[in-house]
């Protein structure tokens, strides 16, 4: 990645995070509330499921059946929110999931979980092992 790039996705990753790299209560209603719509839970899924090469917006309609005017202002309510990027290739618009930002969600709304233990249930083959062992 270009210096100047890296010196862009910096001011991004700040915007969103302290330094301790916990997402601020705030951005993290944001991103919530941007996900606590169906249309826009809908695309984000798509993003997420594309990967990090992402999808240009015109199949993203495509796919969900979205009107090009629909589509627009939900890519740039999750943009808002940190949840999606966009790039230009050509004359196409990609967008694709801020997986950083998404990775910080995740990790704000799991901090702390159960005072550092386990939470989750050990699954059948997990527990399997265990005995084996």
């Amino acid at each position: 990645m270009r210096p100047e790039m890296l010196k862009a996705r910096r001011l991004t990753w700040l915007l969103y995070f302290h330094y301790s790299r916990n997402m601020e209560m705030t951005q993290a209603v944001d991103a919530l509330a941007a996900l606590a719509q169906q249309t826009r839970l809908k695309i984000y899924r798509l993003l997420v499921e594309a990967g990090p090469q992402g999808l240009p917006a015109g199949r993203i309609g495509e796919q969900l059946g979205l009107a090009p005017a629909t589509l627009s202002f939900h890519l740039s309510h999750l943009a808002r929110a940190g949840l999606a990027k966009s790039r230009q290739d050509g004359r196409f618009v990609i967008y694709s999931a801020d997986f950083l930002n998404m990775d910080a969600l995740v990790g704000y709304l799991t901090e702390n979980c159960c005072g550092g233990r386990a939470c989750a249930p050990a699954s059948k083959s997990s527990r399997k092992e265990r005995k084996a062992a």
